[in-house]
């Protein structure tokens, strides 16, 4: 994980604005890691001083409530950004980032990013244009959460997975979600979620192997999602 000049995934993110310089910049002073499956990027509360590129694999936005339930925000694949509001606005995260597969991250020091800020207009704008596209998801959410349905907003999560994460070769989805992970992200109780996942078997609209989901009609499930 050398060379930031030759990283594909820099295309996906605000590190596309920077140039050949700052990337050789970024590459001289980043720290790479592995992430375990089940392991923080960074937990809720902490200081991260910099931001972390996701170069492979999947992880949750997750919120600890005050009764010790967790509710996933968002999902976040490969070369998106995390940490970047915290840094800006010089606070403790209040998310954590927990790795759902084995991961790849290279974390960027605080200093350096900032002084892109500085130097590079482009890379400003493309970095509040993520924090804005983070907002707007954030208030789709909110309003999903409060005028959907339960079942509404299973079909919504369905379809959201396996357009973003794509199949697995047997047709099941590729982000494999525990009933709990999928349950906290519809918001509902985890024996709601298995529930009506039974019945959207039973209906054919997807169908159930153990652990993994295929979806057997989109169609039906985009027009209960609407």
């Amino acid at each position: 994980m050398g060379k930031c000049e030759q990283c594909i995934v820099r295309e996906f993110s605000s590190l596309k604005a920077l140039n050949k310089e700052e990337l050789l910049k970024i590459a001289s002073c980043k720290t790479s890691y592995t992430i375990k499956k089940g392991e923080p990027v960074f937990e809720e509360g902490e200081i991260t001083n910099g931001i972390y590129c996701v170069k492979d694999g999947v992880c949750k936005l997750s919120k600890l409530s005050q009764n010790g339930k967790d509710q996933i925000v968002k999902l976040v694949k490969p070369g998106e950004l995390l940490g970047q509001r915290s840094m800006i606005s010089d606070e403790p995260t209040n998310l954590s980032a927990i790795a759902l597969e084995d991961m790849q991250v290279c974390f960027i020091p605080k200093s350096e990013i900032l002084a892109f800020f500085n130097n590079n207009n482009q890379f400003s704008m493309n970095v509040m244009r993520t924090i804005c596209s983070d907002l707007k998801e954030a208030d789709d959410h909110m309003v999903s959460m409060a005028q959907k349905s339960v079942k509404e907003r299973l079909a919504e999560t369905l379809l959201y997975l396996h357009d973003t994460f794509g199949v697995n070769a047997d047709g099941t989805l590729k982000i494999q979600l525990s009933r709990e992970e999928l349950s906290s992200i519809i918001g509902t109780a985890t024996e709601s979620c298995i529930r009506l996942l039974s019945d959207f078997n039973k209906s054919g609209f997807i169908t159930l192997t153990g652990k993994k989901i295929s979806l057997k009609d989109k169609n039906q499930l985009r027009k209960m999602a609407e």
